[in-house]
């Protein structure tokens, strides 16, 4: 008997070693890490349109205005999505170009599917060898930080002007990403001011200022026993609150008001994706592509991309180790593959990884999700999605960038002194007031040197020697003689 257990022991302990690595190999998984949900799936859900104010306007300019391929861009942004989620395990945004974006649809003659193309191509191999060679982990780590900081407050300032713009005014994407103004928007209808302002007023009351930590700040043991039990209940309200996925649920409130519109969008309806195909790109396209789109891109790029996202990374998820040279690499090897086949040209902005933050993104698997929900369009709807999107309140996106927008620029809220302070504010001024990002970083640079040397000890080098020291000395070298 005994040996007949002996046995059995034998043949079962393999079976359970091998089930307990197996357990054990998947819970040290990065897969598993990354997904893995620090809050609920309802905040994820809702953190993953977090960024939508900014990529729906873009992504439908370019499809109406330079006959982007949608269905290609969907598929290959949620695949970008999916896998930057995994790697990175925070909501890493995938976001279009905004520089080339801008010059395809607003500069004439406007630039073709190719030329925007090849400008995304030359942005990516100048990003991926600054990574790969470790550049950009130098800049990263020797930019000074008020710079950075006025980089960010430019553009979450910028963000939030053109989401004002977009409540108050109708918005025509044929024509310009920019927030062009065209007419007062009514204050009635499907896409009028009282939507957005109600939108506005329910985003505020559930998400707040986006601090989920507020029911911990104060110690109960100050207060007397109402007082507590007045507390509780507070907490307990804003706990309700906080778990009510509000950006999703006004996402899909427009995405219904798309077909209430225009109801003969369910008659015309139109399913499967597009062909994916490899575009000819010319020399004259490598040409035009460089010098009108690539080259004001690659500043933003190097800038907003990546320094600016690894240091507002660092400042939301302390715990997780974001490198420059790693989201360099990331924007160039998505865009050296998607833009042969006529994806839009895409990076990790900052403004979309506060924009996921604020509405409740906290890991990788935010941008998973928003990545599973691209894939479906794309492969169901393909490009006919772009007449559903042409519907979208913009006054509703409007409202998501304002607050994604807002949550950038209190970013730029940890300078300690009044010379970061100062440096800060030049460096978003100019930025805001010149249109160009590069030049309030330019500006930005020469003004902390300028302080720095203003401060710096010349009598090391022989200069403004003190009166004193120079007797001192006098009388030294006559006493050795």
């Amino acid at each position: 008997m005994a040996d007949v257990e002996s046995q059995s022991s034998d043949h079962t302990t393999p079976l359970l070693l091998r089930r307990q690595w197996w357990r054990n190999h998947l819970r040290i998984s990065p897969l598993t890490t990354s997904l893995r949900l620090k809050t609920s799936i309802s905040s994820e859900l809702s953190g993953a349109v977090g960024d939508l104010g900014t990529y729906i306007p873009i992504v439908l300019a370019l499809t109406l205005v330079c006959n982007l391929d949608l269905s290609t861009t969907l598929i290959f942004t949620a695949v970008y999505n999916i896998l930057t989620g995994i790697l990175f395990g925070i909501p890493m945004p995938v976001q279009p170009m905004k520089s080339i974006a801008a010059v395809a649809v607003s500069e004439t003659p406007r630039l073709t599917v190719s030329q925007i193309a090849a400008a995304g191509i030359c942005t990516a191999g100048t990003l991926f060898i600054l990574g790969a060679t470790g550049l950009m982990s130098f800049f990263y780590h020797y930019i000074p930080f008020p710079v950075v900081r006025g980089v960010q407050l430019s553009q979450g300032l910028s963000f939030a002007f053109s989401a004002i713009k977009y409540i108050r005014y109708n918005q025509d994407f044929s024509t310009t990403t920019s927030s062009k103004s065209t007419s007062p928007r009514p204050w009635l209808g499907l896409d009028g001011l009282v939507l957005a302002l109600v939108c506005l007023i329910f985003l505020i009351l559930t998400t707040g200022d986006g601090n989920n930590n507020n029911s911990d700040e104060n110690n109960d043991s100050t207060y007397n026993a109402n007082n507590t039990r007045s507390r509780s209940r507070i907490r307990r309200r804003l706990r309700i609150l906080s778990a009510i996925p509000a950006a999703l649920i006004v996402f899909l409130i427009g995405l219904v008001l798309c077909f209430i519109r225009d109801p003969s969008i369910i008659k015309e309806i139109k399913l499967g994706p597009s062909r994916i195909h490899v575009l000819k790109i010319t020399w004259e396209d490598w040409k035009v592509g460089f010098l009108r789109g690539a080259i004001p891109q690659i500043p933003l790029s190097v800038l907003n991309s990546v320094i600016a996202v690894c240091k507002l990374s660092k400042d939301l998820f302390p715990e997780v180790d974001v490198s420059a040279t790693g989201v360099s690499v990331s924007v160039g090897l998505m865009n050296l593959v998607g833009c042969w086949f006529g994806a839009m040209p895409v990076c990790h902005g900052a403004g979309g990884l506060a924009g996921q933050y604020r509405f409740g993104g906290r890991s990788g698997a935010s941008v998973v999700f928003l990545g599973l929900g691209k894939l479906v369009l794309g492969l169901v709807f393909g490009n006919y999605f772009v007449k559903i999107l042409s519907q979208f309140p913009i006054g509703i996106l409007g409202v998501l960038l304002l607050f994604a927008g807002i949550e950038l620029a209190m970013a730029s809220r940890d300078m300690n002194t009044k010379e970061e302070s100062f440096v800060m504010l030049v460096c978003a001024a100019v930025s805001l007031t010149g249109s160009s990002a590069a030049l309030g970083f330019g500006c930005g640079i020469v003004l902390f040197l300028l302080l720095k040397l203003r401060e710096m000890d010349c009598s090391r080098f022989g200069f403004f020697k003190p009166k004193s020291e120079s007797v001192g000395s006098d009388e030294e070298s006559r006493l050795n003689l």
